[in-house]
């Protein structure tokens, strides 16, 4: 299987599967605002990210104008988003704090509808 077509699944996949998850229980998100104030859980949370981040871009770092253009930027997300956290923990949750729960769930529809696309790019639900 191509390495791109398999990052499409299993990004596809994990966005959505965490978007129903944080639909069906809105509350989760506070719990994990909360817990990052937790300097175990932020430095295993951040050791993920970036493990995650750091696999994808090795495996997968295209900059072509057209899908894989996305898991590359979900790679690179993921490992820039688990070094701030695990370089600069306090100045994250500070960020974080600002953040809302309503923008944090515009953010998740978001992420919810590239989900959508890549699982349509790599299983061709809908042609186009």
């Amino acid at each position: 299987m191509d390495v791109s077509l398999f990052l499409a699944k299993f990004w596809g996949w994990y966005l959505l599967i965490f978007f129903f998850i944080l639909s069906y229980n809105p509350r989760r998100i506070k719990q994990i605002f909360e817990d990052l104030r937790d300097q175990k859980f932020a430095i295993l949370a951040a050791f993920l990210a970036v493990i995650i981040g750091l696999l994808n871009i090795l495996f997968h770092n295209i900059w072509e104008a057209d899908w894989r253009f996305i898991i590359t930027a979900l790679g690179w997300l993921a490992l820039l988003l688990g070094l701030s956290l695990f370089t600069f923990p306090n100045l994250f949750i500070k960020a974080m704090a600002v953040l809302n729960v309503k923008l944090v769930q515009v953010v998740y529809i978001l992420l919810f509808l590239v989900g959508l696309y890549l699982l349509n790019v790599a299983y061709q639900l809908v042609p186009y």
